[in-house]
């Protein structure tokens, strides 16, 4: 995994990342892309993943590839669309992707998919970057 400014430190202090039980799989500036397993403890009443953690599992995405670049970024609207339901067991994989950034604002977007590719969420986010370091 190439290590970009700010991003390991943010990945070693966040502990509900780290709890949720997530690994970064790819770094780059724009872009992350995680996976991470639906535990039982995930669930909600119909055994399937609660959609908030979908929704955590694609946030977790948003910040590191919003935070590689030299600027802190911090999330100022956030949206998913769960299109498929997630049961105990499965490993999903979160690509996050730079749509279009200026000099205090960035637009991502975040595929949440099962093992084999299939869509199962589809998250935006709109970040602020602040006049602080990342790191």
């Amino acid at each position: 995994m190439k290590q970009v400014p700010g991003n390991h430190f943010l990945f070693d202090k966040d502990m509900f990342t780290q709890w949720l039980g997530i690994e970064q799989l790819e770094l780059q500036p724009g872009y992350c892309k995680l996976k991470m397993v639906i535990r039982q403890d995930m669930v909600n009443g119909f055994g399937i993943a609660h959609g908030g953690i979908t929704y955590s599992f694609a946030d977790s995405a948003l910040a590191f590839a919003s935070n590689t670049s030299e600027k802190q970024s911090v999330s100022i609207e956030t949206s998913i669309s769960h299109i498929k339901m997630l049961k105990p067991g499965e490993l999903i994989i979160a690509t996050a992707t730079q749509k279009s950034s200026t000099n205090k604002i960035g637009i991502y977007e975040v595929a949440v998919t099962k093992e084999s590719g299939e869509l199962v969420a589809l998250f935006k986010g709109i970040v602020y970057q602040r006049d602080q370091p990342a790191g």
